[in-house]
Protein backbone atom coordinates (compact mmCIF):
# COMPACT_ATOMS: atom_id res chain seq x y z
CA UNK A 1 0.00 0.00 0.00
CA UNK A 2 1.01 3.81 -0.35
CA UNK A 3 1.58 5.68 3.18
CA UNK A 4 2.65 9.29 3.24
CA UNK A 5 5.34 10.07 5.70
CA UNK A 6 5.03 13.56 7.51
CA UNK A 7 8.60 14.45 6.57
CA UNK A 8 10.56 16.62 4.65
CA UNK A 9 13.71 15.12 4.77
CA UNK A 10 14.60 12.61 1.92
CA UNK A 11 17.33 10.64 4.00
CA UNK A 12 14.16 9.20 6.02
CA UNK A 13 12.49 8.85 3.47
CA UNK A 14 14.95 6.21 2.09
CA UNK A 15 15.31 4.73 5.74
CA UNK A 16 11.62 4.43 5.99
CA UNK A 17 11.35 2.73 2.57
CA UNK A 18 14.10 0.21 3.13
CA UNK A 19 11.97 -0.65 6.17
CA UNK A 20 8.46 -1.09 4.95
CA UNK A 21 9.59 -2.81 2.26
CA UNK A 22 7.00 -3.48 0.25
CA UNK A 23 5.24 -0.64 0.64
CA UNK A 24 5.41 2.82 -1.30
CA UNK A 25 6.39 5.70 1.05
CA UNK A 26 5.20 9.23 -0.41
CA UNK A 27 6.47 12.71 0.91
CA UNK A 28 4.73 16.23 0.54
CA UNK A 29 7.41 17.59 -1.52
CA UNK A 30 6.69 14.95 -3.73
CA UNK A 31 3.76 16.48 -4.92
CA UNK A 32 4.32 19.87 -4.31
CA UNK A 33 2.40 20.07 -1.50
CA UNK A 34 3.99 22.65 1.42
CA UNK A 35 4.23 20.95 4.91
CA UNK A 36 5.84 22.72 7.63
CA UNK A 37 3.64 22.19 10.78
CA UNK A 38 5.28 23.98 13.95
CA UNK A 39 6.34 21.20 15.94
CA UNK A 40 6.10 22.51 19.35
CA UNK A 41 5.36 19.58 21.87
CA UNK A 42 7.28 18.91 24.84
CA UNK A 43 7.76 15.15 24.10
CA UNK A 44 8.45 13.29 20.90
CA UNK A 45 4.97 11.79 21.09
CA UNK A 46 3.58 15.18 20.94
CA UNK A 47 5.42 16.38 17.84
CA UNK A 48 4.98 12.87 15.99
CA UNK A 49 0.94 13.31 16.49
CA UNK A 50 0.93 17.30 15.36
CA UNK A 51 3.05 16.08 12.36
CA UNK A 52 0.76 13.26 11.93
CA UNK A 53 -2.21 15.32 11.90
CA UNK A 54 -1.40 18.12 9.78
CA UNK A 55 -0.51 15.76 7.21
CA UNK A 56 -3.93 13.41 7.26
CA UNK A 57 -5.97 16.77 7.02
CA UNK A 58 -3.98 17.54 3.72
CA UNK A 59 -4.25 13.74 2.20
CA UNK A 60 -6.93 12.29 3.83
CA UNK A 61 -4.60 9.10 3.93
CA UNK A 62 -2.60 6.85 5.80
CA UNK A 63 0.11 8.97 7.58
CA UNK A 64 3.50 7.60 9.44
CA UNK A 65 5.06 10.05 11.39
CA UNK A 66 8.09 10.05 13.34
CA UNK A 67 9.91 12.55 15.73
CA UNK A 68 13.08 11.75 16.15
CA UNK A 69 16.71 12.97 18.68
CA UNK A 70 19.39 12.67 20.88
CA UNK A 71 19.12 12.47 24.48
CA UNK A 72 22.10 13.22 26.16
CA UNK A 73 22.46 12.06 30.13
CA UNK A 74 25.33 14.25 31.40
CA UNK A 75 22.50 17.10 29.59
CA UNK A 76 19.69 15.93 31.41
CA UNK A 77 18.22 14.65 28.09
CA UNK A 78 19.12 17.77 25.96
CA UNK A 79 19.22 18.22 23.20
CA UNK A 80 15.98 15.77 23.09
CA UNK A 81 12.93 17.65 20.98
CA UNK A 82 15.09 20.58 19.78
CA UNK A 83 17.79 18.28 18.26
CA UNK A 84 17.38 19.19 14.35
CA UNK A 85 17.39 22.87 16.12
CA UNK A 86 20.19 22.51 18.89
CA UNK A 87 22.07 25.48 18.80
CA UNK A 88 20.34 27.79 16.33
CA UNK A 89 19.36 31.24 17.38
CA UNK A 90 17.71 33.74 15.68
CA UNK A 91 16.35 31.18 12.74
CA UNK A 92 20.10 30.63 11.68
CA UNK A 93 20.35 27.04 11.17
CA UNK A 94 23.37 24.97 12.42
CA UNK A 95 24.72 22.33 9.87
CA UNK A 96 24.87 18.65 11.42
CA UNK A 97 28.55 18.93 11.69
CA UNK A 98 28.19 22.44 13.82
CA UNK A 99 26.02 20.96 15.85
CA UNK A 100 27.92 17.72 16.25
CA UNK A 101 31.01 19.96 17.60
CA UNK A 102 28.69 22.79 19.13
CA UNK A 103 27.66 19.16 21.74
CA UNK A 104 31.04 18.02 21.62
CA UNK A 105 32.25 20.85 22.88
CA UNK A 106 29.29 21.60 25.21
CA UNK A 107 30.10 18.38 27.24
CA UNK A 108 33.64 18.75 26.92
CA UNK A 109 35.46 16.76 29.38
CA UNK A 110 32.50 15.28 30.90
CA UNK A 111 33.13 11.92 31.68
CA UNK A 112 29.04 10.65 31.65
CA UNK A 113 28.73 9.93 27.58
CA UNK A 114 26.01 7.63 27.72
CA UNK A 115 23.23 8.76 25.46
CA UNK A 116 20.61 7.24 22.97
CA UNK A 117 18.55 8.21 20.08
CA UNK A 118 15.10 8.38 20.78
CA UNK A 119 11.92 7.89 18.02
CA UNK A 120 8.26 8.09 18.11
CA UNK A 121 6.41 6.64 15.03
CA UNK A 122 3.04 6.61 14.58
CA UNK A 123 0.31 5.48 12.16
CA UNK A 124 -2.54 7.12 11.56
CA UNK A 125 -5.69 5.77 9.51
CA UNK A 126 -7.81 8.84 10.96
CA UNK A 127 -7.51 11.52 13.16
CA UNK A 128 -9.08 9.45 16.22
CA UNK A 129 -7.52 5.95 14.86
CA UNK A 130 -4.00 5.98 15.01
CA UNK A 131 -1.63 3.84 16.83
CA UNK A 132 2.41 5.03 18.31
CA UNK A 133 5.50 3.33 19.07
CA UNK A 134 8.75 5.06 21.19
CA UNK A 135 12.26 3.23 20.30
CA UNK A 136 15.69 3.62 21.34
CA UNK A 137 19.46 3.19 20.43
CA UNK A 138 21.36 3.17 22.83
CA UNK A 139 25.07 4.36 23.13
CA UNK A 140 28.16 6.96 24.19
CA UNK A 141 29.13 9.77 22.96
CA UNK A 142 32.40 9.98 21.46
CA UNK A 143 35.17 12.42 21.91
CA UNK A 144 35.60 13.36 17.97
CA UNK A 145 33.31 12.64 15.31
CA UNK A 146 33.67 9.36 12.96
CA UNK A 147 32.47 8.39 10.20
CA UNK A 148 30.98 9.44 7.09
CA UNK A 149 27.31 7.31 6.52
CA UNK A 150 24.32 8.21 7.89
CA UNK A 151 23.21 11.40 8.81
CA UNK A 152 22.38 14.17 11.97
CA UNK A 153 24.44 13.14 15.08
CA UNK A 154 25.38 9.76 13.69
CA UNK A 155 28.95 10.41 13.77
CA UNK A 156 29.61 11.11 17.39
CA UNK A 157 27.01 7.95 18.56
CA UNK A 158 29.65 5.15 19.42
CA UNK A 159 28.05 1.94 20.19
CA UNK A 160 30.31 -0.26 22.30
CA UNK A 161 28.64 -3.20 21.13
CA UNK A 162 29.43 -3.03 17.49
CA UNK A 163 32.77 -0.85 18.05
CA UNK A 164 31.82 1.26 15.57
CA UNK A 165 29.61 4.68 15.49
CA UNK A 166 26.28 4.70 13.61
CA UNK A 167 27.95 6.81 10.93
CA UNK A 168 30.59 3.62 10.60
CA UNK A 169 27.91 1.44 9.99
CA UNK A 170 26.32 -0.23 6.71
CA UNK A 171 23.15 1.63 5.67
CA UNK A 172 21.24 -2.40 6.01
CA UNK A 173 23.33 -2.43 9.80
CA UNK A 174 22.41 0.83 10.80
CA UNK A 175 18.21 0.04 9.88
CA UNK A 176 18.73 -3.65 12.10
CA UNK A 177 19.31 -1.61 15.22
CA UNK A 178 18.04 1.74 14.95
CA UNK A 179 15.86 3.76 17.04
CA UNK A 180 14.04 4.45 13.60
CA UNK A 181 13.95 1.16 12.49
CA UNK A 182 12.84 -0.78 15.75
CA UNK A 183 10.10 1.46 14.92
CA UNK A 184 9.16 1.17 11.59
CA UNK A 185 8.93 -2.46 11.76
CA UNK A 186 6.63 -2.26 14.61
CA UNK A 187 4.44 -0.32 12.56
CA UNK A 188 4.71 -2.16 9.77
CA UNK A 189 3.49 -5.63 11.79
CA UNK A 190 0.57 -3.38 12.32
CA UNK A 191 0.24 -2.15 9.13
CA UNK A 192 0.30 -5.62 7.68
CA UNK A 193 -1.89 -7.15 10.49
CA UNK A 194 -4.84 -4.32 9.63
CA UNK A 195 -4.50 -5.97 5.73
CA UNK A 196 -5.34 -1.90 4.64
CA UNK A 197 -5.81 -2.04 1.23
Amino acid sequence: MTVWFATSNPHKQQELAAILHGHSVKIPSEVGIAFAPEENGVTFIDNVLIKAKALYRLVHAPVIADDSGLCVDALNGRPGVHSARYGSEHSVNLSSEERNALLLKELAKNPLRTARFVCAMSLMLSEDRFFIVQETLEGELCWTASGTGGFGYDPILYLPSMSRTVAELSEVEKNLISHRGKAGRAIRQILETLALP
